[in-house]
């Protein structure tokens, strides 16, 4: 049986803080029992007639400076909601700067504090199960959230004695997004606990049956 398909969206050329060399190894890795996944920088797969043949999209787009055109915009709704799975890791929060992508991954990005050894809290679900509270060394994002989303949060950190989300999901349309904040650069990619949170928010996102 052919293996499902999964294309990661990233920055190969341009990247200003983020690239995908080395991030692609490592999830390629990750993903390698259930997705064959296939690597790109060109956002006009974004278009539904593109993103159509895929179970699932993973979104590390570096777009801070740029502008999602419309075509790409109405592709990753159209996607998701006709029952895609989309999951957006780290930078690909800079989709949000368009509202409608805000919309679809459930918050607007609205700035980090400085790099810093994080304190992350799992909570239940699906996605977060087998995985422990653990440290990381991130970015801390700072999102401001869409009142109309009903989303699970998977993951929260540690700020100024506050617990702040880190990670969520929900359902969009007949679709399945998962938002991880976790992702800062190739070495994030290589604990445990990222690894098996991609893993499962993958199975979850693609509805991969799970075979014990």
């Amino acid at each position: 049986m052919d293996k499902r398909k999964c294309l990661l969206l990233g920055d190969y050329t341009h990247p200003r803080f983020h690239p995908l060399q080395g991030v692609d190894q490592q999830i390629s890795e990750i993903l390698n029992d259930l997705l064959t996944v296939q690597c790109s920088e060109n956002k006009k797969l974004m278009r539904i007639e593109h993103l159509a043949s895929y179970d699932l999209c993973i979104a590390y787009n570096e777009l801070w400076n740029e502008t999602v055109s419309p075509q790409q915009t109405a592709g990753l709704l159209s996607y998701v909601s006709g029952g895609g799975g989309l999951i957006v890791l780290h930078t690909g929060a800079s989709l949000t700067k368009r509202n409608e992508l805000a919309q679809l991954i459930g918050g607007r990005f609205n700035g980090h504090t400085a790099y810093e050894p994080l304190n992350f809290k799992v909570l239940e679900h699906d996605i977060t199960e087998g995985v422990e509270d653990f440290q990381l060394d991130e970015e801390p994002y700072h999102f401001e959230f869409d009142p109309f989303t009903e989303r699970t949060i998977l993951l929260q950190y540690e700020s100024e004695g506050q617990w702040i989300p880190a990670a969520w999901c929900h359902s969009y349309g007949l679709g399945r997004v998962v938002f991880l904040m976790p992702g800062h650069h190739e070495p994030s990619f290589r604990h445990p606990a990222l690894r098996k949170l991609i893993l499962q928010a993958a199975t979850w996102a693609a509805r991969i049956p799970v075979t014990n």
